[in-house]
């Protein structure tokens, strides 16, 4: 399995927490350093929140050698075409060290706060299935053409991009999966048990194999957080502070955890569940980290995933 780290800025943290986070996960030898793209939380006091590809625009020149992500950028705050130009210079300033997240937004809250369209479920996937076309078109064509019902595109799309990613995120059983598989360069789900992961891996193989792509092309990957521990007693005092944070009881949340597919425990059963991920077609996971201004713990839960890997493999 290999590792990107996954930040979610709107809920707070300045740019220079993302390039510290930015730069040790380089130094830690982790694929991608990826944030979210929100711009609103509804946290008490309210955290600011950075703009995605205005700080990834910045982490491009100050990072040499880690992939930057944008995991995932709504459909419903950009036009595709701002998405393109805006994605193709990033690249070009990271020297070919981008992926493209697209995904049909969810928040109804900040787009309501800012005053944006918020269009039904319906709506937003269709522009996403074109946008994703749309940007394929663009970053792989002289002369890119494209004509849907929301979005159109007959131009070529200067600077191309030297390595621009595209990568398709949803939790959906049958579109998604399949958008995947015709547009993307990477498939994209939050973490989950290996039985509801499996048929979405299935259903973007096919759709790829019969789009005319070579189904193994497309990387999938998970996001989501852990729980864990270097050992058994480390775990079990992260169990207890993360459930006293929740005012739950230790074994009702690792119950409840433990369902949702979120891989817990120390390296021994953390390793299993890797396994049990890498054989539903998970080649890697965005290992989700929510505090950037405190990332003292962080090294430690990285080592004890990293033990859990090497077991794993």
């Amino acid at each position: 399995m290999r590792f990107s780290l996954m930040t979610e800025p709107q809920i707070g943290g300045t740019y220079d927490d993302l390039l510290a986070a930015a730069r040790w996960a380089e130094a830690e030898g982790m694929v991608s350093f990826a944030r979210s793209d929100h711009y609103y939380s509804s946290r008490e006091p309210r955290p600011h929140a950075t703009d995605a590809f205005a700080t990834l625009a910045g982490l491009a020149r100050e990072t040499s050698t880690i992939r930057l992500c944008v995991l995932v950028s709504p459909i419903t705050f950009r036009h595709p075409a701002v998405i393109a130009k805006t994605a193709a210079t990033i690249d070009q300033m990271a020297g070919g060290r981008l992926d493209l997240g697209v995904g049909t937004g969810w928040m109804e809250l900040e787009h309501e706060a800012y005053g944006m369209d918020f269009p039904g479920q319906s709506e937003r996937f269709e522009r996403m299935e074109e946008a994703a076309l749309y940007l394929r078109a663009a970053f792989s064509a002289d002369d890119a053409v494209f004509s849907g019902r929301h979005y159109r595109l007959d131009a070529q799309v200067l600077p191309r991009p030297v390595d621009t990613r595209i990568v398709i995120g949803g939790s959906g059983k049958r579109r998604t999966p399949t958008l995947a598989g015709e547009a993307a360069d990477e498939y994209n789900l939050f973490v989950s048990p290996p039985e509801q992961i499996t048929p979405r891996v299935r259903v973007m193989r096919e759709a790829a194999e019969q789009a005319g792509r070579d189904p193994r092309a497309v990387e999938v990957t998970v996001m989501g957080p852990t729980l864990t521990g270097r050992d058994e007693a480390e775990y079990q005092e992260n169990l207890e502070a993360a459930a006293a944070r929740r005012d739950a009881e230790p074994a009702d949340l690792e119950r409840r955890w433990t369902e949702a597919g979120i891989p817990l425990g120390p390296p021994d059963r953390l390793a299993e569940t890797l396994a049990a991920l890498e054989s539903a077609g998970v080649q890697r996971w965005y290992l989700q980290w929510l505090e950037l201004a405190d990332r003292s713990k962080l090294p430690a839960v990285w080592e004890a995933v990293s033990s859990a890997n090497r077991m794993a493999g």
